[in-house]
């Protein structure tokens, strides 16, 4: 599909006059006159019009953003799995994150397309270029990015004081967190996206930040892929303290954590110092997996897995 079926008029019909492709150009060149331009995270120009826009979202922690900024009625279109807050799901969907429909994007006519470095793909994000359709790259590969992506997408969506009540309230949770885990030791913690086959947090991500944040070390430091697939091998050879699964759930607001749906063939790994003091633990994984407003929530969740003694539960009156 070319850029010209975005504009209304399919490729080589020949009812597209010189007057119809000079209307084309004149509104084009309307529209950038009065459009901002912003820089994404991969430092890539954007020229974003100066009103409400038609956004579509490629990732739930973008689409999750957008409401939080205030910018919920701005969405046109989302992946299949973006669902939170819940009347996100009566949105039109684009596929998934990976491979969403190009097709089904051009029909919903989007002024904006964000997209996300760590879900999707640099050839996307080209593809999308060579449609026409304007796209804004976030990267949030670390804690500090995180913050940044959160910023950049204010600054687009001309939400930037909302963007900034977001980043203060999970600053918040951050210095709670670190302070009730100050001067504590920190174990050796592997945290694992998925159990068949092992894929785990690896260096360099911002769940590696997380672990750090919350009080523990991530045992995971090769630097050869962010979410390297491990055996149990090297698990064993690494002798975790903890070990966190990602329950992806949908989670309760309770944010207690689970230890159920832990696989029984594990307990025979006793040489696992994790598995031996039955610190083999299920987390609710949504606040975490997804590099957003809810982060903050997320790392208490951890804070609470990694060390319980330092976030005493509230007796029930």
């Amino acid at each position: 599909m070319r850029y010209a079926e975005h504009t209304g008029y399919r490729v080589g019909s020949r009812g597209l006059t010189a007057v119809r492709l000079a209307g084309v150009v004149l509104s084009a060149v309307l529209g950038m006159a009065d459009a901002a331009v912003v820089p994404d995270m991969l430092g890539r120009p954007v020229a974003i019009p100066d009103r409400p826009l038609r956004v579509v979202s490629l990732a739930p922690s973008i689409t999750e953003t957008a409401y939080t900024l205030g910018r919920g009625d701005w969405l046109v279109g989302v992946t299949d799995v973006c669902d939170f807050p819940p009347r996100v799901r009566q949105l039109p969907k684009v596929g998934g994150i990976v491979a969403p429909n190009l097709e089904q994007i051009v029909r919903l006519r989007p002024d904006l397309v964000f997209t996300t470095a760590e879900g999707n793909t640099r050839d996307l994000l080209d593809r999308l270029q060579r449609l026409g359709l304007p796209a804004f790259a976030l990267q949030p590969n670390s804690y500090g990015r995180v913050i940044e992506s959160i910023l950049a997408m204010g600054r687009a969506l001309s939400a930037d004081q909302a963007a900034r009540r977001i980043v203060d309230d999970i600053q918040r949770h951050v210095d709670r967190v670190q302070g009730a885990v100050a001067g504590r030791s920190r174990p050796g913690v592997l945290y694992l996206l998925w159990t068949e086959p092992l894929i785990a947090a690896g260096a360099a991500t911002y769940l590696d930040d997380l672990l750090r944040l919350a009080g523990g070390r991530n045992i995971v430091r090769e630097r050869t892929g962010s979410y390297p697939r491990l055996n149990w091998e090297q698990v064993v050879a690494r002798m975790p303290d903890v070990i966190l699964l990602a329950d992806h759930r949908d989670e309760s607001e309770d944010p207690a954590i689970g230890r159920g749906d832990v696989p029984s063939e594990w307990r025979a790994w006793q040489a696992v110092p994790a598995t031996r003091t039955g610190r083999v633990l299920a987390v609710s994984s949504n606040t975490i997996l997804r590099p957003g407003p809810r982060l903050g929530d997320g790392l208490l969740r951890l804070g609470r897995a990694i060390h319980p003694e330092a976030f005493p539960v509230p007796e029930a009156k």
